[in-house]
């Protein structure tokens, strides 16, 4: 395996992480701010009331975008394997 061939799959490997946990990592985002705004108006500053809505929406993410985030990951799994070929040379 030479080494430009690395590079561009270790590329590959971080793009993927990025593309599969940017949804959650943006719902929690929004979600937290949406909190922490809702929180400093009404003056409420209760712990439980921050983690349980962003648990939440991340899991209703997770669920809607399922078959997505499974096709993604087999379709970059496939793509690993089919050149693991070419990592032995």
């Amino acid at each position: 395996m030479n080494s430009v061939f690395a590079i561009e799959l270790i590329k590959q490997m971080i793009w993927q992480a990025l593309i599969v946990s940017a949804p959650f990592l943006i719902t929690a985002m929004v979600v937290g701010l949406a909190v922490s705004l809702f929180q400093a108006v009404t003056s409420i500053h209760e712990q439980t009331l921050s983690f349980v809505p962003k648990a939440l929406a991340v899991i209703a993410v997770l669920l809607l975008l399922l078959p997505w985030l499974v096709r993604s990951l087999v379709q970059f799994a496939s793509t690993v394997i089919q050149r693991m070929p070419q990592m032995v040379r």
